[in-house]
Parts: structure tokens; sequence; C-alpha cells
């Protein structure tokens, strides 16, 4: 059994056994009055005996580590603290509360026993201290310190300050102090050298090196709360409102930032993005982790993370090589284009052998309604690609090509980034459509934003303002579509493969009809072909009498009228059994929109006809001049702009100069008025290319002799005569051979031209090929005796390209109407 013990007022000096209490991750002070709950075997056993006495004394001694449960003298410190035992409490069958009074240091002289619990010899431990204002200054300097500690924390009890002012002896108070730091802000080992200062002066300097720190500490936190109340605003502080609403949903089990978060980073492993952007996009979600939901740069961020995880970094389709299907497959979705159609079978079969060749940058040019979109659509089929398109239309901003800065609201990337990310793969079909009609102002040139995703020397790493990433756009195959060739610019058409579509011929029209439009309208309009029979007779009519275009867009905008009349007696109840003639075409679309396009059969002294081409196509160009008594005025009327009126003029004046050469008199424009006049005055005309029915026109006036009526004529003049090339000739042919016109004076520099021109066409028109004027009138003039006679060595008969060359630049020129 354990007795009481000598009074701790009576041991002083002498050699005392104490049963030992060890005590870990904590130290008892003298003054300190704490309970201990006492678990372990040896410290159950000691408390059991304690149990039923009064003013027992024990030896609270601390452990070294506090890993050790079952301590021997040696984990122990040697100092520690003689305690009265206040009060015990049974908390169950081997566990206790014990109610301890610090009273004052001992030292442990030597141990005793360690069974059934520990006893020691222990010695009384005397303070030293001396009264001098050394001492005093340092227990003032601590109390002051210590109380302006408590006053910054004001989570504390009001009355604690007033505890110091009861303490007087600086030993106590530093003990008070030392006792009552938290044990994150103080170690055990620094509250054990506190408690093994005997010297007071050192104890309290000890103290105050603990207090000091968390004095500045404090300081420090209570500045950062002035400025940051100070600077708070309203919406700073909803914003911490909002967060604690965001912690209230957590605890309800609600929805988790966390977890979106952690789906964004599934989602950017998944897109396997090469290091550079994985690395990027690793930082952002660092970022984001750390930010306010509720802040505006948080869904910023979060939207710049989305786009990195939904872009193909990696994933492309596989390409189809069998060239028999893939060259079946176009031909299933177009009739001739036989020029794309066996430039998309090269490139399959280049892909065949080499299977990193960069994909190839095509541009189609040709009227509106020949299929340059619709074949983007069928390469992509044909390849197994992924299908995209980009209208390019009356895009004036750069931004749309490049993206926006994320530094602006509602920052989105470019269209060609947003196409990649619609189509899910690197290596689509990419249809830029309508790039001519892109425009330029203070925002920047798109156009020359193109030169960088349209060069395969660049465009392997293009950078998007947005996205800020290298992005590979190499195996995209672009298909640029254009109506005129002439608004692109040179750079950019430098770039890109030009492919021209002159548009169908009428036969053609009348096959696309019958083979692709009246199957894709009746299955459009829920129809068969038993309830409306296309017959071949009234497609052409509808051809003939009711569309005038390069393309079938028009056309088959009829034949879906058709279609709906039948679809309106089908739903009235009738029986629909109807066969598309003549008759019912007319019956149905109303008269006649337009007459043929055919030349004047009657042909009178001073009318060319000519050829120009357009955005829609090619078609014919009557010129007319008519004379009249005047002063030598020349008159020019039809709408013409700046190029045609020079043109005009400079056919007038190679008329004066070759004068004699045409048996008229020198003076002939001195007493006469000449008009000359293009039919259609509200449509705009310009271009060079009827310089030559121009001077057809007034020599025929002049000599006063017709022109052949089955003979049109196209080329530009210099006041040297020579004829020169022009633009748009595939288009202009087919405008004569649907005129019915048998024989076109072509300018010999545009004989490669005519290779591209459909055979059936070729075949059906006498093609001259001049380099001269001299050469012209011989060929069109319909009274061989009104022919002047062709000097030697001027010309090289009809078709001829003989006579005197020049090293004269051919011209090409913008033809619009």
């Amino acid at each position: 059994m354990v007795d009481g013990g000598p009074d701790s007022r009576t041991f002083a000096g002498k050699l005392v056994s104490l049963p030992i209490l060890p005590l870990r991750n904590s130290v008892l002070f003298p003054t300190s009055v704490v309970p201990i709950n006492v678990g372990r075997p040896r410290s159950v056993r000691l408390v059991q005996d304690l149990l039923g006495q009064e003013r027992a004394l024990v030896g609270v001694v601390s452990q070294k580590s506090s890993n050790v449960d079952e301590p021997t003298f040696e984990d122990l410190f040697d100092v520690g603290t003689l305690a009265r035992v206040v009060k015990v409490i049974r908390l169950g069958p081997s566990n206790y509360s014990v109610v301890l009074n610090g009273l004052a240091r001992v030292r442990l002289a030597g141990d005793l026993l360690l069974e059934p619990y520990m006893r020691a010899r222990v010695e009384r431990l005397e303070e030293t201290r001396t009264r001098d204002v050394e001492l005093e200054a340092l227990g003032a300097t601590l109390r002051e310190s210590t109380r302006e500690v408590l006053s910054l924390m004001p989570h504390l009890p009001r009355d604690t300050a007033t505890i110091l002012d009861h303490v007087r002896e600086p030993g106590a108070l530093a003990d008070l102090i030392a006792a009552n730091f938290p044990p994150s802000q103080v170690s055990v080992v620094d509250k054990q050298r506190v408690l093994e200062a005997a010297d007071v002066k050192r104890r309290l300097k000890l103290v105050l090196g603990l207090v000091a720190p968390q004095l500045e500490v404090l300081r420090v936190k209570q500045e950062i709360s002035s400025m940051v109340e100070e600077e708070m605003t309203k919406g700073q502080r909803e914003q911490v409102l909002r967060q604690q609403m965001s912690s209230i949903k957590q605890q309800l089990g609600e929805a988790d930032d966390e977890d979106e978060i952690e789906e964004l980073r599934e989602r950017v492993r998944k897109a396997r993005p090469p290091v550079e952007v994985a690395a990027v996009a690793k930082k952002q979600l660092s970022r984001l982790a750390g930010m306010a939901p509720q802040s505006a740069e948080y869904n910023v961020t979060r939207t710049y993370i989305e786009w990195i995880a939904d872009l193909p970094w990696s994933k492309t389709t596989e390409d189809k090589f069998d060239i028999g299907k893939v060259r079946r497959c176009l031909d299933e979705d177009h009739r001739g284009l036989e020029r794309i159609k066996k430039r998309i079978v090269e490139y399959a079969a280049v892909r065949q052998i080499r299977s990193d060749m960069k994909g190839p940058i095509l541009c189609f040019v040709g009227p509106p309604g020949v299929g340059k979109t619709s074949l983007g659509r069928s390469i992509a089929r044909a390849m197994g690609r992924a299908y995209e398109r980009i209208s390019l239309g009356g895009v004036r901003d750069e931004a749309e090509i490049r993206g926006h800065r994320r530094t602006y609201v509602g920052a989105l990337p470019g269209r060609i980034i947003q196409a990649l990310k619609r189509a899910g793969t690197k290596n689509p079909v990419l249809v830029l459509d309508e790039v001519e009609k892109m425009g330029m102002d203070l925002r920047g040139d798109p156009a020359s934003a193109l030169l960088e995703v349209l060069d395969p020397a660049q465009n392997d790493s293009f950078r998007d303002h947005y996205m800020e990433l290298a992005f590979d756009l190499s195996q995209v195959l672009f298909i640029a579509t254009a109506n005129q060739l002439e608004p692109i610019a040179p750079a950019l058409q430098d770039r890109m493969e030009i492919i021209e579509l002159p548009g169908y011929t009428r036969a053609e029209k009348i096959a696309i009809a019958r083979e692709f439009l009246v199957p894709k309208q009746l299955q459009s309009h829920g129809m068969t072909d038993e309830q409306l029979d296309f017959t071949p007779e009234g497609v052409a009519a509808i051809v003939d009498h009711y569309t005038r275009e390069a393309g079938v867009r028009g056309l088959e905008r009829e034949v879906g009228s058709l279609c709906r009349a039948a679809a309106v007696k089908l739903a009235d109840g009738q029986d629909v059994h109807d066969v598309v003639t003549v008759d019912h075409v007319e019956a149905v679309l109303g008269p006649h929109r337009y007459r043929p396009e055919n030349a004047d059969p009657v042909m009178r002294p001073g009318v060319a006809t000519g050829l120009f081409s357009t955005d829609e196509g090619g078609q014919l160009l009557f010129v007319e001049a008519s004379k009249m008594p005047g002063k030598g005025r020349i008159v020019l009327t039809g709408n013409m702009r700046n190029v045609m009126q020079e043109s005009a003029q400079a056919a007038v004046s190679y008329v004066r100069s070759k004068a004699s050469h045409l048996h008229l008199d020198p003076e002939w424009l001195r007493d006469i008025d000449l008009h000359v006049h293009i039919p259609s005055h509200g449509v705009p005309k310009d271009g060079s290319s009827a310089g030559v029915a121009m001077f057809a026109a007034v020599a025929s006036l002049l000599l006063d002799c017709p022109l052949r009526s089955d003979v049109a004529m196209t080329g530009e003049l210099c006041l040297r005569g020579r004829v020169l090339a022009v633009d748009g000739l595939p288009q202009k042919l087919l405008a004569a051979h649907r005129a019915g016109i048998k024989q076109v004076l072509v300018p010999e520099r545009n004989r490669n031209d005519v290779l591209e021109i459909p055979p059936e066409v070729v075949s059906d028109i006498d093609v001259r090929y001049v380099s001269s004027l001299d050469e012209v009138l011989p060929l069109v003039l319909a009274d061989p005796s009104a022919r002047p006679a062709s000097r030697g060595g001027a010309g090289g008969g009809p078709g001829g390209s003989g006579g005197e060359r020049d090293d004269d630049p051919a011209l090409g020129h913008v033809e619009a109407p």
C-alpha cells in the first residue's frame, strides 16, 4: 500500500521515496491543477492503491518519447513535479481520471521499484532567485507581453487576464504561463526545459522566448485582419458567405467541388494531350482547386480546362485506302467532276503507300450550285473521315480564325479549334466555305490569319490565341470553296491547290436531275416514282425554261415545287399518278421564266456576240454599235464600268488606226458620233474580255456588214492589235454551248484552258484560236466580199496562231456582272 508519505514542506533537502506517475504529451507545473486520464496497467495499479487516501503525494514525471507505452526510468526526464492527488474518478474497469495539484519541483535521485508500479527516491529542487531590478523587469515584461497576447485572443474568457494580477511571484508567473501554452504551439521539450530551470531569471527568459514569437504572430494576424476588413467589399463579403454556404452544403452531402475538379482531371487524362499541354492543364487544375467556385476567375479557368479536355489531341479516324471504294463513293454522290475525283483518288493512293503524308489543301472555284460544298461531305464519306464546315462569308475579324485572348470577357477559341472540337478527331475534312468573301477592317484581316492555317510548313503547331497551345493541323484535309478566284489574296492562293468547276452542261443537268435530284426530292416529300414520274422531256423543259444557272440548285427547287403540287393532291385524298411532261411542267410552274439563250438569228451591222463570266457562270454578251451625224463623240452606255469603258475606247482607237487597212476614210469619226451599247442596262458590267467583240461590232458597223450569228468571241485587245488571254473561259464556252453557238473565237494564250472543257462541249463547238485582231474579221463577217484583205505576216488564217509575236504578258482581269 502507498502511504501518505511526508508533507511537501518537511522533506526539503531529503531523499524521499514516492510512487512515480509517468506522463506523456504533457508537463505538470507547480501551482497547476489538471485532470489526467490514467489507463496504462502500472499507472492504474498506482491509482487503485491511492483510492481512499487523503493528501496522498506522487511524483509526476514526463516521458521523453510519447511512443513508449510502458516506460522505464530511462524513458523519463530527470526533473518532475511533486503533486497532491485531489480527486480520483473511476471511468471504467481500468480507466481513471485523476485530478492533480502541482506543488514543487523534484529531481529523481534513484529508482527503487518498477512493479507493480514505479517508485523512486526524489529530492526537492529548490528555486534560486535574487531580488533585483533585472528580476522585476523580466517579470513585468513577461506579465505585459502575456496580457497583450491574451488581448489578441478574443475567444478567451474575459477574466483570464485578471489571473495574472493575482500571481505576484515571478517564478510562479512563469510556471503559470508555460503551463497554459497549448501543445500545438509549444512542445513538451520546451516546457520541460522551463520546468528544469531552478533559476528564476533563466526561467523567465525561457518563457519570454516562448511568448515573444506567439505575440508577433498574433500582431501580424491582427494587422492582416485589419487590412482585410478595410479592403473587403460587399462582393467579397458575399463570397465569404457563399463559401460558408458551400461548407454547409458539403456537410449536408450535397455537390462537392472536389468531385468536379477530379472529373476534369480524369477528362484531361483520357484526352491524352502532349506533354506541354498536360503540364499546362495540371497547373490550371491546381489553380482551380484554390479558387472560390463563385468567383469569375473560377468559371474562366474551368472553361479553359474543359476546352483542353474536349479537343482531339490524339484521336484520329482510320482512313479508307481502297481506291475502288473511294472512287465508287464519289461517283455515287456526284456526276462528272472528274478532275476533283482524280485528285482525291491520287491522295488516297499516296496515303496507302505513305501513312504520314500531310493532308492536301484544295480550293474548289466555281459558280454557285455546282457542288463545291457537298463535294467536301462526299470526300469525307469516301475516306471515312469526320466532316465539318466553316462558313467564312462576311467574316471580318481576325479573331474568328485565331480566337480571342482569355483576358476578354466571353472569350472563345477561333472557328478552326471549334470545328475540331465538334469533329472529335484531329484528321477531319474541314470545308472553308466562301473563302473569297472574307473582309477586312480595324479588327484585322482574317485572310492573313488563314496563311498559317493553310501552310503545310507551319500548321503542325498552330497556336490559337485562346488556347495558347500548339495544335497539329497537318493531318486535316482542308477544302476551301469560292465563286471567284480574283478576290483571294495571292499569298493565300499560293498555299492552295486550285481546282476550277466550270459548271454543268445541259445534258449533265438533265442527267443529274434524273439520277440525283428527283429521287432525293421524292424521298424528302414522302412520294414514290409511281406517284410522280419525271420524263426526260419534262426535266429538259425545267432546265430550259425555268432555270438559268451554272449549277443545279435552282433546278432542285423547281423539282421540289412539282413534288409539293403532287403532295397537295395526295393530301386531298386523290389518287396521284402524275407524269411530268412538258405540259405538266407548264401547268404547275406557270409560264416560262426564261427564253432559250440563243444568238440572234438575223444579225445587222454593228452587233457582235461576246461572252462574259459572272459568279453565276457564263453568259452571252451582245455588243451594239450605232452611228449618227455628229462631231466625233464616242458615247458608251449599258452600265459599263471603268475597265470595260477603256476596252471600248481601245477598240475604237484601233479601228481608227487601221482605217486604211479596212478601206475606211481616215477621218470617218470627224462627222459622226459613235454610240456603243450593251443591253441589260440594269446589270453592272466590267472586265476586259469584251474588247474583241467591241472591235468586231465597230468594224461591222463601219463596213456596213453584219457578223455571223453562230459565232461568239472573247478576248482582251491592246492597241498593237494583240489578243490577250482572259479568265473564266470554261464558263464562257458552256454558255456558248447552251446558246447553240457553233464557233467561238478564243485567245491563243487560252489554248490550255480548253483542255478542261467537257469533251461533249468541245465536240459541238468549233474553237478558233486567234492571237491578232487581224485574224478576227475574216472569221466573223457574214459577207465574204466585205472582208478586208489580210496583210502579209499579220495573221495565220482561221484558227491559226501565226503572225508577229511579242513578249506582252497575258493579263487576266476580273469579270463581274
